[in-house]
């Protein structure tokens, strides 16, 4: 599973773990799945983007500690862009 949540540091950055590994808080928000797994937004930063188009990527670089992907030398980013519709 994914989660966007709005913290600061790697807080800010979209984590993958393993599904059921990660508590999910009553106002976190699914969005949708990548690849079959579900990707939640917590609610607080959903209010702030709810109205841009997400797309998440993966570049080179240290991932979160707590997130899968940590040790392969990649990480998750998550690219916003307005909304025009």
């Amino acid at each position: 599973m994914f989660h966007q949540s709005g913290g600061c540091c790697d807080g800010s950055a979209p984590m993958c773990f393993v599904l059921g590994d990660f508590r999910l808080g009553e106002r976190d928000v699914l969005l949708g799945e990548i690849e079959g797994c579900p990707f939640y937004i917590g609610g607080d930063q959903w209010e702030r983007w709810q109205h841009t188009e997400l797309t998440i990527d993966v570049v080179k670089g240290r991932g979160s500690g707590f997130s899968l992907e940590a040790p392969s030398g990649k990480r998750f980013l998550t690219r916003s862009e307005l909304c025009t519709t």
